[in-house]
């Protein structure tokens, strides 16, 4: 765990405030109002839906009390009109917790809009082939705290497409995946959450063509213990604009709440954060001015949390970083505000309050080599002019009192990687 640091530091945060984002993608109040009839008619359509069919629905504003439920369907198709045209509003929803959830086989969802709903936007679960195109799922309240978890969110899915959304206001990640296979995100869009996008304890996921701004975290990769699915494997992170996240980190801390995030722990100004991921390749990325550091990668010891499991190591492991872009930005001071920020800014090896554009904790499995100079995790870094980033490597190992880091990073250079792993997926 990262003990406590100066308590100093906290006076500097005066100079390293964050942006507070206020972009909406459009104004729904001048939508036409769907009568009483017409949201009940919409609620009966997902309840009766019957397998390969099509739930249409019209341009307007939906004023939903209920959820809308798809239970065990099978190659539905749910069309609005467009993002900007048909919304589903759930503001007063009175009972339940998602605006929309889904469970089946062959699902897609697409041209609409969902908003204000008191837990996550849309959430499918249990379902092998689900497809959300086009949707764009935000809050509305001027308080963040109050906003719902996940804006989309596939769980315990397989085969799943997230193309062309728009995810916005979430108080933990507005595009969460989550204990799935096979997974696909690309050409989105998630701006003003805690965490942009966030792939935990998946197999075989892709996330190319996306643009993160404006959050606490652009693109998370997360292994979590206790989860029915543990030590996802192969993410590859490609072609992404990852950039500005330097949002406050309004997630609710665990401990104080049953519904606390694990996020709550990630520094503004964070732009890639690997946390006991395993077999991730980052490439051809633009990861620019996120204040605290472009990419972080950890191991799940840095949170203070039991690191044990069954079937799940703490480590992050085979790790391919190369062939992107930096700039950490004129006038950026890292955050203040969490420790592993603190970390960065006191303890880094190019002095105090620097921005890093590639920072890794250091922590290793002991029982495979006795020193991190072999290597051991397999973090392979093959960055264009490593000379002129920034690169700190720490050394926190459980029972040393002082912290240390290096900019040494040549024992990350000496290792071999391959495409072997590359996915195939049909895009």
């Amino acid at each position: 765990m990262i003990r406590p640091l100066l308590l100093f530091a906290f006076g500097l945060m005066l100079f390293s405030c964050s942006s507070q984002s206020s972009e909406q993608t459009f104004d729904s109040s001048s939508l036409r109002r769907a009568t009483i009839e017409e949201v009940e008619t919409l609620i009966e359509a997902f309840i009766l839906a019957e397998d390969s069919s099509t739930i249409r629905i019209p341009e307007g504003f939906y004023d939903l009390k209920t959820q809308l439920i798809l239970d065990n369907k099978k190659s539905i198709r749910i069309h609005g009109e467009g993002m900007d045209k048909t919304v589903l509003s759930f503001r007063n929803l009175k009972s339940g917790g998602e605006g929309v959830k889904i469970v089946g086989a062959n699902i897609t969802i697409e041209e609409l809009s969902i908003e204000d709903a008191p837990g996550d936007g849309i959430k499918a679960q249990h379902t092998d082939g689900i497809t959300f195109r086009k949707i764009n799922v935000t809050w509305t309240n001027g308080d963040k705290s109050k906003n719902g978890t996940y804006a989309i969110y596939p769980v315990q899915c397989k085969n799943v497409l997230i193309d062309s959304c728009i995810a916005s206001h979430s108080k933990d990640a507005g595009i969460y995946v989550g204990q799935s296979e096979d997974i696909v995100v690309k050409n989105s869009l998630a701006f003003g959450n805690v965490a942009g996008i966030e792939i935990e304890n998946c197999d075989r996921a892709e996330v190319f063509g996306n643009t993160a701004r404006d959050n606490a975290g652009g693109i998370l990769v997360f292994n979590l213990p206790g989860l029915p699915k543990s030590d996802g494997r192969q993410t590859r992170i490609y072609d992404n604009d990852i950039v500005d996240n330097n949002h406050e980190n309004f997630a609710i801390p665990l401990g104080d709440d049953p519904n606390g995030n694990t996020v709550t722990m990630i520094p503004p100004g964070s732009g890639v954060v690997l946390l006991a991921a395993k077999e991730v390749e980052i490439f051809n990325n633009r990861i620019l001015r996120n204040k605290t550091y472009g990419v972080a990668i950890s191991s799940y010891q840095v949170t203070g949390f039991p690191a044990e499991a069954p079937n799940w190591s703490p480590y992050t492991t085979d790790v391919y970083l190369h062939d992107n872009s930096y700039d950490r930005g004129s006038f950026s001071l890292p955050d203040l505000s969490r420790e592993l920020g603190q970390l960065v800014s006191l303890y880094n090896a190019h002095g105090w309050l620097k921005t890093q554009d590639i920072i890794y904790d250091g922590i290793w499995d002991e029982s495979i080599s006795s020193s991190i100079e072999s290597n051991p995790m397999r973090i392979c870094i093959q960055e264009a002019g490593m000379e002129s980033l920034r690169f700190t490597r720490f050394y926190l190992m459980e029972g040393q009192d002082k912290i240390d880091s290096f900019s040494d990073f040549s024992p990350f250079q000496q290792c071999k990687n391959s495409s072997e792993n590359a996915l195939s997926l049909p895009l």
